[in-house]
Parts: structure tokens; C-alpha cells; sequence
């Protein structure tokens, strides 16, 4: 495995997460090109350049997003 340090950890979650993402959505972009017989090869491309732009998003937007889910939401009362 690799080792990490922990601090890094939402880094290593962002780009697990947009990848992911990037590639469902470039998958869903690129069922027109099925009937060409190049779906497998626009899908792959298509989701190259999603995730290298998605990347830097995420890994930027993540903290404004932590702050304004936490701003939005409550803490649930002990029971």
C-alpha cells in the first residue's frame, strides 16, 4: 500500500472522486458515438481531459462546499 500521510487524505479523495465522476459523465457523453464503433475510444478521451479539468476543481471547490454543507446544516441533539 501506499504510505501516504493521513493529512493528505481529502487530496487523495478528490482525485478519486473526479475521476469517478468524470468518468460516468464522459461514458454518458459519449453513448452518441456508439453507433460509429467509437465509443470505447472517445469514451477513454473524453474522460482524460475531464478528469485532468475536474482534478483542480474539486480539489478547489471542496473546502467552500465542507463550509457551506456544515453552514447549511445542524448538529443532531445527543439523545
Amino acid at each position: 500500500m501506499f504510505a501516504i500521510p493521513r493529512r493528505y487524505s481529502h487530496f487523495i479523495f478528490g482525485i478519486i472522486q473526479s475521476g469517478i465522476t468524470s468518468f460516468v459523465a464522459a461514458g454518458i457523453a459519449s453513448l452518441p458515438s456508439v453507433t460509429t464503433g467509437q465509443f470505447l475510444w472517445n469514451w477513454l478521451a473524453s474522460w482524460l481531459i475531464s478528469w485532468g479539468a475536474l482534478a483542480p476543481v474539486v480539489l478547489l471547490a471542496a473546502p467552500a462546499i465542507r463550509s457551506l454543507s456544515l453552514a447549511l446544516t445542524r448538529d443532531d441533539p445527543a439523545n
